[in-house]
């Protein structure tokens, strides 16, 4: 048998990611060395999604991967967010990893713009469940065993009654036509907390459910930002936030 590549897996908490890394564990070309995760640096939550890097931990320990944090200020300018990704990942090639493996779908220039980015530093980027409908994908969660909780949602497609729920099929019948049922396109993010990927659920209560609205950066073109803001309006619109507490 040949020696497995090794590989870092984008780890995001979410479901996306949690039938990615799945799917990934059970290909024997690769090895997962570490789950990544950007962090925001402010908060201790994880970027975009605000869970808390306690429960981030708790996962990683029942998946029984390493687990590195990424540290990033909020808003981080894309110069800032590629530096620090650039010295991660500097440091990681050290200790041998060449493949970074992502959750991602179908946005072709999110994979794009990953991929350009690895080759400046010798890595190839891998792709578990990339163009699987999304409806596929979501019915294989479920039907996996696979539990996930709605942590965040993007106003702009979703309200205030979607977040806290845990996605099963009544939940899929609920989304509006124009949402993906995976998110995909930023419409909610999510956080996964039992399947197979578990040595034991990840025990949390709900707390707060908090409304936020971002701001747009001052003299600075809100494109630059390495968050989800490509669109004029991106920041006419807020995120419901449902906060989770380790138990």
């Amino acid at each position: 048998m040949p020696t497995p590549i090794k590989a870092l897996f984008n780890w995001s908490s979410g479901k996306d990611s949690a039938l990615a890394l799945y799917k990934i564990l059970q290909n024997p070309e690769y090895k997962i060395d570490c789950l990544l995760t950007s962090v925001n640096q402010q908060f201790q939550r994880i970027s975009m999604h605000g869970v808390r890097v306690e429960l981030l931990e708790a996962q990683a320990k029942s998946i029984g991967i390493p687990l590195k944090i990424l540290e990033v200020p909020e808003m981080p300018t894309m110069e800032v967010y590629e530096d620090v990704m650039t010295k991660t990942l500097s440091g990681l090639k050290d200790q041998g990893i060449t493949h970074s493996v992502f959750g991602d779908i179908f946005l072709e220039d999110l994979r794009k713009y990953r991929e350009d980015q690895l080759a400046k530093l010798g890595f190839k980027g891998v792709f578990p469940i990339w163009k699987i409908p999304t409806k596929d994908l979501i019915q294989e969660f479920i039907s996996l065993g696979f539990k996930t909780i709605v942590v965040c949602v993007n106003e702009r497609y979703l309200d205030k009654s979607f977040v806290g729920r845990i996605i099963d099929q009544d939940f899929i019948n609920d989304l509006p036509d124009n949402v993906d049922v995976c998110g995909e396109n930023g419409e909610f993010h999510t956080f996964a907390f039992d399947g197979p990927l578990f040595s034991e659920p990840i025990n949390f209560e709900i707390g707060e459910i908090v409304y936020r609205k971002y701001e747009a950066p001052k003299n600075q073109d809100s494109s630059n930002t390495a968050c989800d803001t490509n669109t004029s309006d991106a920041f006419d619109y807020g995120f419901w936030y449902c906060d989770l507490i380790q138990k």
